[in-house]
């Protein structure tokens, strides 16, 4: 039961709420690597982060990961710690000795919530840990942390002034609109 209570929480069938406060994210298009040896948490969370804005790369095994990571760097890598071969933490320590991967913020995931867990990962350089279960809200708030930290760059926003468009005013921008293309006069050049 506890597994589809999972699986119903990542596609959002709960109504968790995210912190009042402005999530910052990061760059658009970003490149995320999600490793996981479950095809779900990869299908999902790579879903969640598509969703988001960020391209996503994924990994079933640490070997994979590896390679990936040094062939084309990602911005960030959401990591599981139980993978077959190589476990997490030899990937994290693998990452952060390698001068091409050491820089890359690291997101360690597990369904292990032991206090053990969380102290390797912080002892190694992971730079965030998340607990399975989990949903939008905790990954948006790892990746908030991550960019309020400097670790990411923080996706850049325009700065938007929200024009009133009322109904009743369309029929008059409709009016002063034309369909002859607009001209420019350049100095020298002849129409």
């Amino acid at each position: 039961m506890a597994g589809l209570a999972f699986l119903k929480r990542l596609l959002g069938g709960t109504t968790e709420t995210r912190p009042p406060e402005v999530e910052r994210k990061a760059a658009q298009g970003a490149r995320v690597m999600v490793v996981d040896d479950s095809a779900t948490i990869r299908a999902v969370l790579g879903r969640m982060l598509e969703v988001d804005g960020y391209s996503v790369a994924r990994a079933a095994d640490g070997e994979s990961a590896l390679e990936m990571a040094r062939g084309e760097p990602p911005a960030l890598i959401f990591l599981d710690i139980v993978l077959p071969g190589m476990n997490g933490f030899a990937v994290l320590r693998s990452l952060r000795h390698d001068p091409l991967t050491q820089h890359i913020p690291i997101v360690m995931i597990s369904g292990n919530q032991q206090a053990t867990e969380q102290f390797y990962v912080q002892r190694f350089g992971a730079d965030d840990f998340i607990s399975k279960p989990f949903g939008q809200a905790e990954v948006a708030r790892s990746i908030d942390r991550l960019v309020r930290l400097g670790r990411l760059p923080a996706r850049e926003t325009a700065n938007v002034v929200a024009l009133p468009l009322a109904a009743e005013n369309i029929p008059a921008l409709l009016a002063n609109a034309t369909t002859e293309p607009a001209r420019t006069e350049v100095p020298g050049l002849a129409a």
